[in-house]
């Protein structure tokens, strides 16, 4: 009788076990990534870019209010550095907040690292750029030299057939020199915008806007100047809401052409 003993007490303890092993795969109990996490513990990109980058850069880095992230030829221009920096500390006085916890954000280190990782991992193509000469990002001797006589001449010479000879209207392109506009972008983001353009959007970048004539880097910093010459004081929310409706507008009919 004792073997038989033995067996029954052996077979009712591996059944509790084995009924414990199964409790963790219960009908209707969530997996491991259907769990609740805390907001700090998200590390996936594209849910962390649908919560805080999507809103601004669009929901496939394009077409969005702020420059496109989605853009090879910008992610060949900024290094990861500068996008970090950017993303953490935010750009003063335009619409670009911080997002790292130590500003006021809501972002780890770590999230603000996958979120650089993911930009990169899912748009860079530094494969296109192999033999292209990149203007820089930005120079300190560039913002030295800029000068706002010869920016114009560059602006009528390269963006006048899209902007208007003046800047205002908008047969083709915005309203650059539009002091809504300017009061919510950077001198850098200027910049940016006339070496990688705008691809979501159909501008061209630096070495586009006049076929077989790039712009040149005098050229880039003195129209850059210019531009931001036309910038006046801050403007008030009302102000700032048109023009973003402004903007939407514009968006959606470049979507619908």
């Amino acid at each position: 009788m004792r073997p038989v003993r033995y067996f029954f007490r052996a077979a009712v303890a591996l059944f509790i076990f084995a009924s414990i092993a199964s409790c963790d795969r219960l009908p209707g109990k969530p997996d491991e990534s259907a769990r609740w996490r805390a907001p700090t513990e998200i590390v996936d990109f594209k849910q962390l870019y649908a919560q805080s980058c999507s809103g601004c850069h669009g929901a496939d880095g394009r077409l969005g209010a702020a420059r496109p992230l989605n853009d090879p030829l910008y992610l060949a221009l900024v290094d990861a550095e500068t996008l970090r920096q950017v993303i953490a500390q935010g750009v003063p006085r335009t619409s670009m907040p911080a997002f790292a916890r130590q500003q006021g954000g809501d972002l780890t280190d770590q999230q603000i690292q996958a979120i650089i990782d993911g930009i990169r991992s899912h748009w860079a193509r530094s494969e296109q750029f192999a033999g292209v000469t990149l203007p820089a990002y930005r120079t300190e001797k560039d913002s030295k030299s800029a000068d706002v006589s010869r920016g114009l001449i560059v602006y009528q010479t390269y963006c006048a057939q899209c902007h208007d000879a003046s800047g205002r209207s908008r047969p083709k392109g915005g309203a650059i020199v539009d002091p809504r506009y300017l009061a919510l972008v950077s001198d850098q983001s200027l910049r940016t915008t006339v070496i990688a353009g705008r691809a979501d959007l159909e501008k061209p970048d630096w070495r586009n806007n006049i076929s077989g004539r790039p712009m040149s880097p005098q050229e880039i910093t003195d129209v850059v100047a210019w531009i931001a010459s036309h910038r006046r004081g801050p403007i008030s929310v009302a102000e700032s809401n048109v023009f973003e409706a402004q903007n939407r507008d514009n968006r959606l009919s470049a979507r619908v052409d």
